[in-house]
């Protein structure tokens, strides 16, 4: 199904075509002097260039599954609270219509009448969402930084330069919280202290920072400390807990060898990036609660109703996010997100279309689980990965302005530039950070294991 674009989108693009062609795309980073580096026998050695190719499908697929999420998001949250929703989505209605969400009335999505997969034609461009543009904007201010490791301050300059102030910009409940706080003077991380923001737990951090965890490649320690004041920006106790997790999660897929199956690669990560969560956290219960689901073979929309029952009827492992009377029940709340999201991972057994399906029906804030593992899937099978599992070529044109300001060329940009920006991030993380180095004559990094 595609995506219909603007007549204004489709008049950007065209004129900046050229434009975006006639960047220069370097392999070193222009702001970063190499220095000379002997490899140890026991680093990790990473192609940069096969890097380059991952980050591409990282973010394409991210896109894909992004917008495919949009268009059941909210669609079925249960029927506790204010708001009944009626019975929730099973794989019975993939490919069928699409039914309203809590704020549509009895209007289904703007994006698509049906649920199924979005795209957008080849010589068009994937629109931001806000499961993308903060994580574009963090890639931008390391680099505009000359830094690993972003300063509240930087974080607060750059979410004031970048995010619309007053009209519609693409903020919820957490993160725009944060925002109002930054307009007062407040600086991350007492953006998400809960004394200054009431809304610490309404939505996890993981849709702004996982991709830290892909600039420090299978040194998950390092990914969490570049991440830690990033996700403390709009986050606090379990859902910072958790937005760790996804950073952790997606700095181990770094190593995983795709000429093997990928599924018991991933779970033994998942199951490493689980075992930091505090051992009487909900976080923790729920990991183990939903795997356990999994591994009794029911079905996975026996699962999400089963997940439904214990966290937001019987509230029980400690998430007792129903008995504060929330509007919707907290249906954007970290716990339930990421309870919801770790069903679409293991019922799609490291399968990318079957994950962004699953993600897109289990319910709640559905386009938040199915951008996560969309990127993390698409960064390991790389851009061509993504594109033999679909069977067709995708534009590579990314359009931040749509929900973004204050970037050039219009806001266009390519995934490929993209890619490219995140090796220059990388290049100083391995270096100043890792203690590593960049060969660039051999295209590769070498990093020393902890």
């Amino acid at each position: 199904m595609t995506l219909t674009r603007s007549i204004f989108a489709s008049l950007l693009f065209i004129l900046n075509l050229t434009w975006i062609q006639a960047q220069q795309i370097t392999d070193k980073n222009p702001s970063l002097n190499y220095s000379a580096y002997s490899p140890k026998a026991t680093d990790l050695t990473i192609d940069r260039a096969a890097y380059a190719e991952k980050l591409e499908g990282f973010w394409l697929a991210t896109c894909i599954a992004n917008w495919t999420g949009l268009v059941t998001e909210m669609d079925k949250i249960g029927t506790i609270g204010d708001i009944k929703t009626g019975p929730f989505y099973t794989r019975a209605n993939w490919g069928k219509a699409d039914q309203p969400n809590i704020w549509s009335g009895n209007t289904p999505s703007a994006i698509s009448s049906t649920i199924d997969f979005i795209f957008v034609d080849e010589d068009s461009l994937w629109g931001a969402d806000d499961d993308t543009d903060i994580e574009y904007m963090y890639q931008e201010l390391l680099l505009q930084n000359q830094t690993s490791m972003l300063t509240g301050e930087q974080i607060r300059d750059g979410w004031i330069k970048h995010i619309k102030l007053e009209e519609e910009n693409y903020l919820w409940v957490s993160n725009q919280k944060a925002l109002d706080l930054m307009k007062e003077g407040f600086v991350p991380p007492a953006t998400a202290d809960p004394k200054n923001n009431p809304e610490f737990e309404m939505i996890d951090a993981q849709l702004t920072t996982e991709i830290f965890g892909l600039y420090s490649p299978g040194r998950p320690d390092m990914a969490v400390r570049m991440a830690t004041l990033p996700i403390q920006t709009t986050a606090r106790e379990e859902s910072e807990w958790i937005s760790a997790f996804y950073v952790r999660l997606f700095s181990l897929s770094a190593t995983l060898d795709t000429t093997l199956p990928i599924k018991p690669q991933l779970f033994k990560f998942a199951d490493q990036a689980a075992a930091e969560f505090p051992k009487t956290s909900y976080p923790a219960a729920m990991y183990h609660y939903v795997k356990s689901l999994y591994t009794s073979k029911i079905p996975w929309e026996q699962a999400r109703d089963s997940i439904y029952q214990r966290y937001q009827v019987d509230q029980l492992d400690g998430y007792t996010m129903t008995s504060k009377n929330l509007y919707c029940n907290g249906c954007y709340a970290a716990g339930i997100n990421f309870a919801a999201s770790l069903v679409s991972l293991f019922y799609g057994e490291g399968d990318l279309k079957e994950t962004i399906k699953i993600g897109a029906l289990a319910g709640w804030d559905s386009d938040n689980p199915t951008a996560t593992w969309g990127g993390l899937l698409g960064f390991i099978l790389g851009k061509e990965g993504v594109e033999k599992a679909f069977g067709r070529k995708f534009s590579d044109k990314f359009h931040i302005h749509r929900t973004r300001v204050g970037f050039p060329n219009e806001g266009i940009d390519t995934f490929e530039s993209m890619a490219q920006k995140g090796l220059w991030i990388i290049d100083r993380v391995v270096q100043e950070e890792l203690m590593g180095g960049v060969d660039l004559a051999n295209n590769s990094w070498y990093i020393p294991k902890k």
